[in-house]
Parts: structure tokens; C-alpha cells; sequence
């Protein structure tokens, strides 16, 4: 039977939409609208340009329909970064413009949650790692400075079901998304009251919790109309956008982990229960949510964040480079020369990234690579290196090795940094499918509609449709002295 959904994926820096069709066990992509998701400055703050996305999104459902040319859709879903949200009023009215996860709110706001509930109490009930743009210090920084939104709030509603709300007039609270945050308790599966009493946030502003695949209700009938698409279901799918990557990785069995690779790189295992040692607290990996009833052990890793940084920089000075180019420039240079911790925080924030790369090499006492291919090259490397310091915590975490890595999302594309990957882990590295995120949003559509019943079996269909490029280790000696070096530099 063909089954025919819409995946509308909304990364941090831009967002498609794409026509997913299931036919004879195999599903086929087609990218139907690519758009921009450029951040705006509302007074002090650095905001979502909400409109601007739902205009878009409605774009894309367009151009679905006319692509689908009056056959039916089965089903739309939402996925988005994490943390994020909006507060809607008694009436359904946005209150204020959601704040990006970047903005300078949350700036200590970490610090002063731990004097009200020590960090290792925190940790035991979410089991959410310590980020300073988790919705917890978002939810505190707008009770600090007496938010009207938060004062006068109905509901919270995070990003992918504030979408949702604007196609459906539905409201809900998807688990994946909500995970992220640092609100919800990793035990039970629903909001933390534990949190909402000791911190005083308002227990009013939350939606019942569903999990991806429920149906979230049908497109408003204005929408219905103006995008040609009839009533057509919209499903809470996985909307974390790591979690429908993660339900897309192309595995069998249990022995592997994923790297969803991209701005973030987001590594890690599943798991049946959550995980809260020690282990876990020292390396800050955490506990979120995925698809059927899964628990996903992760680290947060800046990413190619740093690279894409670096590029604007260079353009903004008239050198106008292609991750491609700047990628041949990289494999050009000679390897090792210095070696960068790439979730130091002076990596975070936007601007001069090349100087930061060179300030850090500085400051550690290293050589200080001069081109940009020699910058690049670093970070890859730093990168690879920082894999490789995962994969052995998780091994540890976990109690069993892991065999192979799973790399998916865009970043699978950068055939140098994989090759980097399997350089320091000693072991298969696995790439694609490059289009992940939307994969497992259809999953979990077709699991919502019935098409699909199980989380294997929505990996199966994956697999069977889509290319997978294999990478083995090599110069291992030379891998394992620079990863020696690593660990001993950075304390990892």
C-alpha cells in the first residue's frame, strides 16, 4: 500500500520540507521547500522568528500538495531543535517571541539554580545533563526578571508543538522535545512537580505529555484550504530532532552507537532505563527521551557549529570557501599540529571563530595553525578525537564495547572527518542516511497511522532504501598517540 507523509524538519539554521512516499518496502525523499532560519534581535534578546517559520511551513505544505497533485497525504509532522518554546495566553495568543537557546538570559542562571537545589539533585530527577540553555534556566531567567509571559502564561508549548498548535489548534506536550529541557522526571516520563515547587514556576502552563506517533489533530480549516491539503492529519511525531534521527539509524541490535552530525553532534546509546551514576554526572552525558519508550544516553558535542562559524567569518572577509574547499584545504596540511577541546565555552557563542581556534591553540601552550586549512583541519581532528573519548565513556557507562558507529544527519557528508572517526575509534564507522531527521519524522507518522509497528521495523525500511558508505581505521598508532595526548591536555 502506499502511504505518502510530510516531514517538515526545522533545524536551528534552516528548515525543509520534505515528501516522504512508503511504497513496496522502500521509502523515497523528495524535498519540496529549503528555507532559512535566521534568528532576529527583539530589544535585549535574540529571538525566533516565529511567523516567518509557520509562513514558511505553510510554503512547504503547498508545494507538497501540488507535488502530490490531488492524491491524499497520510499524515504531517514537526521536528525541531530542543529546549525551546513559546507561553500562550488563556486565549491562545503567543506572549512575547520565543528566545533563541543562544541568548545571553541564561547566563549564570545554571549557577543559581544549584544554591536552591544541588546539581547531583537535579541530575537524580531529570537525568538531564548541565547546559546553560536548558528550558529549566530559560524557565528561571524569565521568573528572575518577572516575565509577563510567564506571569500571565496559559500553557508552554516547545517548538515543534507550537507549530503544531498554529496548524491544529491542538495543544500537547510531545516527550522527546520536552526531555531536553530539564523539566521533565527521567523516571516517570511526565513533568518534574518536584522541580516546578522548589524553583516556583507555575504548574498551569503544562500540556499532558503524549508520546511520538500520537495523532495531534487535523490542519485548521483556513490551513486546510490555503494549502490545498484538505483536513489532513498532524502527528507529534519524535519533534526533538535528534530523536527521529536516532529512530532512522539504519542498526540491528543493540551493540552500536549514533552520532547525529550536524551544527551539534549528538553521541550516544539507547536504553530500556535511565541511566544516572556517576558515570554519567562526570562526563555530563544525559538521559533524553526517544521513540518506544526509549531512553537516549548522550553527550552534547559543539559540533561543525565551529566550522560553519569559521566560514562566515572568512566570507564576512571577502574569502568566500565551500565546506568542500575548506575541506581540501584540510586534508592538505599536515596532521596534529594542535588539537582543541571543542566543547570549551569559548566555542559557544557566534563570532570570530578562527581567532577563537587560534586564542585556544594559544593559551595551551600549542603551535598556532595560520591558514585556514590548517584551522580546519584541527577542528576536525579535535572532533574525531572527541568521538573517541565518547565511545570509550559509553563503553564504560554501558558495561559492553561497541562495535560500530552509527554516523547520520548532514554532517555524514564530510567524508574527511569520517575518515578522522574511524582513525581514532578503531572501528567501522557507518555513514548515512544524510536525511535522518525527516526519515524518522516519517516513521513515526507511519507508526502514528499503523503502517509501521515497531521501532525495528522502521529502522529495516531505512536501511533497505537509502545508500550507507563504510569507513575502516587507519594510521592507528598515530591515532592512539594524538588521543593519549587529548585526554592528557584536556583532563578528559
Amino acid at each position: 500500500m502506499k502511504k505518502q507523509y510530510i516531514a517538515i524538519d526545522l533545524g536551528a539554521s534552516n528548515g525543509r520540507g520534505i515528501l516522504g512516499t512508503v511504497e513496496d518496502g522502500k521509502l523515497t525523499l523528495t524535498e519540496v521547500h529549503r528555507f532559512e532560519n535566521n534568528p532576529v534581535m527583539v530589544g535585549e534578546h535574540l529571538c525566533w522568528n516565529v511567523l516567518g517559520l509557520l509562513e514558511n511551513i505553510k510554503t512547504a505544505l503547498r508545494m507538497a500538495a501540488q507535488r502530490l497533485d490531488g492524491q491524499p497525504v497520510d499524515g504531517i509532522g514537526i521536528d525541531t531543535w530542543g529546549v525551546d518554546f513559546g507561553i500562550l495566553d488563556a486565549n491562545g495568543e503567543i506572549l512575547g517571541i520565543p528566545i533563541h537557546y543562544r541568548d545571553e538570559q541564561t547566563d549564570g542562571m545554571m549557577e543559581e539554580a544549584a544554591q536552591t537545589l544541588p546539581q547531583a539533585a537535579l541530575y537524580q530527577e531529570t537525568g538531564i545533563a548541565f547546559m546553560k540553555f536548558n528550558t529549566l534556566y530559560q524557565l528561571l531567567a524569565m521568573k528572575k526578571r518577572r516575565s509577563v509571559a510567564l506571569e500571565h502564561g496559559a500553557r508552554l508549548l516547545f517548538m515543534p508543538d507550537l507549530m503544531g498548535w498554529l496548524l491544529t489548534g491542538q495543544m500537547a506536550t510531545e516527550y522527546t522535545i520536552a526531555s531536553t529541557g530539564a523539566v521533565l522526571s527521567a523516571k516517570t516520563r511526565d513533568w518534574s512537580d518536584k522541580l516546578f515547587d522548589v524553583y516556583g514556576l507555575p504548574k498551569g502552563l503544562r500540556c499532558p505529555v503524549v508520546q511520538p506517533g500520537t495523532m495531534l489533530g487535523r490542519l485548521r480549516p483556513a490551513i486546510a484550504q490555503e494549502t490545498g491539503l484538505g483536513e489532513a492529519p498532524v502527528y507529534s511525531v519524535a519533534g526533538h530532532d535528534t530523536a527521529s534521527a536516532v529512530a532512522a539509524v539504519p542498526a540491528q541490535g543493540g551493540d552500536f552507537a549514533y552520532l547525529s552530525s550536524g551544527t551539534w553532534s549528538l553521541m550516544g546509546i539507547e536504553s530500556p532505563v535511565p541511566m544516572l551514576g556517576e558515570e554519567m554526572i562526570r562526563g555530563n552525558f544525559t538521559n533524553e527521551g526517544g521513540a518506544f519508550g526509549t531512553y537516549r544516553i548522550l553527550k552534547n558535542i559543539m559540533g561543525l557549529w565551529i566550522v560553519q562559524e569559521c566560514r562566515r567569518y572568512w566570507i564576512k572577509q571577502g574569502q568566500d570557501y565551500s565546506f568542500g574547499r575548506l575541506v581540501e584545504l584540510a586534508e592538505a596540511e599536515p596532521p596534529f599540529l594542535a588539537m582543541i577541546d571543542p566543547d570549551d565555552e569559548l566555542f559557544f557563542d557566534p563570532g570570530r571563530m578562527p581567532e577563537k581556534v587560534q586564542e585556544f591553540c594559544r593559551k595551551t601552550g600549542q603551535s598556532v595553525p595560520e591558514t585556514p586549512g590548517a584551522i580546519i583541519r584541527c577542528v576536525l581532528e579535535s572532533l574525531a578525537l572527541r568521538y573517541r573519548w565518547c565511545v570509550d565513556a559509553l563503553e564504560k557507562i554501558r558495561g559492553s564495547r561497541i562495535e560500530a558507529l552509527h554516523i547520520v544527519g548532514g554532517g555524514c557528508q564530510n567524508a574527511l572527518l569520517n575518515q578522522f572517526t574511524a582513525n581514532a575509534l578503531g572501528r567501522p564507522v557507518i555513514c548515512g542516511p544524510v536525511e535522518a531527521t525527516a526519515i524518522g519524522n516519517i516513521i513515526m507518522q507511519a507508526v502514528g497511522d499503523g503502517a509501521i509497528a515497531s521501532l525495528e521495523e522502521g529502522r529495516r525500511l531505512s536501511a533497505a532504501s537509502f545508500d550507507l558508505v563504510c569507513y575502516q581505521g587507519q594510521n592507528a598508532a598515530a591515532w592512539q598517540e594524538a588521543y593519549a595526548a587529548f585526554c592528557q591536555r584536556f583532563g578528559a
